[in-house]
């Protein structure tokens, strides 16, 4: 006690005084910087904005587009064997359960804090949800039951007209406009398209209409996915979340509507069961994938990539299992994959142009910034020259 108390009366005193302010104040920083720290990562995770940057952080377009491909294809792998194998004819129903299956996902996600937070509801209206998860509810239904009653021919010539129905659709509600070298490149796809893959166009009155009415709500829904996305801070999941109750209502109302009777006679024995489990896990991933690529893309680019997914597959069956399509569709397949080919290099292409007028609008930003700064500091010579 003595030495210290030497220290703190003699001429230590202050430097003892001063190591200990200095102890104090490295301290108080260090406690600054741990909650900005926690703040930091708060706002990341737990606000809707910082739900949003991760997304785009870790699942830009090329991963989100890559992702929808493979489970696109696995789905369809699915749901051949539930329909064919297993024998569930009731396609509403097999819609419904996918549905149901991702809202309880989505809350065991919830459940562990682990669903993304949703924007204020003050952000973004009801009704835009409402609207989403019917249109949504439309577009599942009506593209099974088209895709039972018609021919798969016919049921692509449906699909091919969704891309001008976009078009349409976006210049109508959003003023969207397309260039002319991406309208002539999108004919182009879908000629090829429709080359290679329309063999067969069996008519049938009903599943005509219901393959007419598919168009505008399918076109619908993937406008209102990318639009909500980008011109708010919703994220994938989190708008899933919002709008699955919506369309698991009216996939009740379409069902017994739509849907053959028969469905609690069927035999939901284990075998069966799980077939349809599976179809309802790889639903869910369709869906978030989906979301994913409308969000990180844009309705056209999510079209040109189902076309894409088209060819690929008849183009795999050509070389890998020898099978047949004729020289007219392939010369329709290589026509098609010029066409995507040259449509994502002008979307690169715009990309990049609008990735350089950025930087020189945030340099403009900049220059104001500082011009306003150094008027408020009252230097005269620095106004007189803004003045100039």
């Amino acid at each position: 006690m003595g030495v210290w108390d030497s220290i703190l009366r003699g001429g230590g005193g202050g430097g003892g005084r001063r190591f200990i302010k200095r102890k104090d104040s490295d301290a108080g920083e260090a406690g600054r910087a741990l909650e900005e720290l926690r703040g930091s990562l708060y706002n990341e995770f737990h606000t809707s904005e910082g739900a949003k940057r991760q997304q785009q952080r870790f699942c830009g377009p090329s991963v989100a587009l890559t992702f929808n491909f493979f489970v696109a294809v696995g789905i369809i792998m699915a749901n051949k064997m539930v329909m064919g194998t297993v024998g569930f004819n009731f396609p509403v129903a097999l819609s419904l359960i996918h549905y149901i299956a991702a809202w309880v996902l989505m809350a065991v996600l919830k459940a562990f804090y682990l669903l993304p937070i949703a924007p204020p509801s003050k952000s973004t209206p009801f009704s835009s949800l409402f609207a989403l998860g019917a249109v949504m509810s439309f577009s599942t239904g009506l593209a099974n039951i088209s895709l039972k009653h018609n021919s798969v021919g016919f049921y692509r010539m449906a699909k091919i007209a969704v891309t001008p129905t976009i078009v349409a659709a976006e210049f109508i509600l959003f003023k969207k406009k397309v260039s002319l070298r991406k309208v002539i490149t999108l004919a182009v796809v879908s000629c090829g398209v429709a080359v290679a893959t329309v063999t067969d166009l069996e008519f049938n009155l009903f599943g005509a209409c219901v393959a007419v009415a598919w168009i505008i709500p399918s076109a619908v829904n993937k406008i209102l996915w990318s639009n909500l996305q980008q011109s708010g801070n919703w994220t994938a999941l989190a708008l899933m979340w919002k709008t699955t109750p919506i369309t698991v209502f009216f996939f009740l109302v379409l069902m017994p509507l739509l849907d053959p009777p028969g469905l609690l006679s069927f035999n939901w024995n284990f075998q069966n069961s799980s077939a349809i489990i599976i179809s309802a896990l790889f639903g869910f991933l369709l869906q978030w994938s989906g979301a994913l690529a409308l969000g990180a893309t844009s309705a056209l680019a999510h079209v040109v990539l189902g076309q894409f997914k088209t060819i690929v597959i008849m183009l795999s069956s050509y070389l890998v299992f020898n099978s047949d399509p004729g020289f007219t569709s392939l010369c329709g397949a290589i026509i098609a994959l010029g066409g995507m080919s040259v449509y994502t290099y002008l979307g690169l292409k715009e990309s990049a142009s609008g990735g350089k007028r950025a930087p020189s609008t945030s340099r403009q930003n900049s220059h104001l910034l500082k011009s306003k700064v150094i008027v408020d500091g009252e230097k005269p010579e620095t106004r007189s020259i803004d003045s100039v």
